[in-house]
């Protein structure tokens, strides 16, 4: 029997030779969503220590910031982060007095969420820190790699979606 393993270990090398072999470093979801977790990381340094809030919080003020009220299910769909994700968000930015559940008079049944005035003093307070991190970012650029970074992310974006779809 210890030829038949010796066969089995050459099959076994032959069919690995001949699959394809997917290198992450060099997989474009990887290094996009790796350069995104990066980036995301760096900037949390602003406000994680001095608010207490992690990238999710973050992602929920700054959304109700934009757009003043939204529901949970339409912060999720906004920001492209899981339900359950922006729950425990909320829920912790509640806690910390920075969010505000108000029922939507338009119907009674659902809850829009607000930023609170101290969650509006944090977002008025890290704000103008994020517009200067997106600078600083963006100086790295020339305008015109700007321009087509941001022709590449539209490209992207609808390519993802149309993969989605079909």
């Amino acid at each position: 029997m210890p030829g038949n393993r010796k066969n089995q270990t050459r099959q076994g090398t032959a069919k690995a030779a001949a699959r394809p072999v997917l290198r992450l470093s060099g997989f474009l979801p990887y290094r996009l969503n790796h350069l995104a977790e990066t980036v995301s990381r760096s900037f949390s340094r602003i406000y994680a220590e001095k608010y207490g809030i992690g990238i999710p919080e973050w992602r929920v003020i700054a959304t109700l910031g934009e757009y003043d009220t939204m529901t949970a299910r339409d912060i999720s769909q906004a920001t492209s982060m899981h339900k359950t994700k922006v729950s425990r968000a909320v829920a912790a930015l509640e806690k910390l007095a920075l969010v505000q559940r108000v029922r939507n008079p338009a119907d009674q049944r659902e809850q829009v969420l607000r930023l609170s005035p101290e969650g509006e003093e944090v977002y008025a307070d890290i704000v103008p820190q994020a517009l200067a991190y997106s600078a600083k970012l963006e100086d790295a650029l020339t305008a015109e790699q700007k321009a087509l970074l941001n022709d590449l992310f539209d490209r992207l974006h609808k390519a993802a979606e149309t993969s989605e779809s079909g």
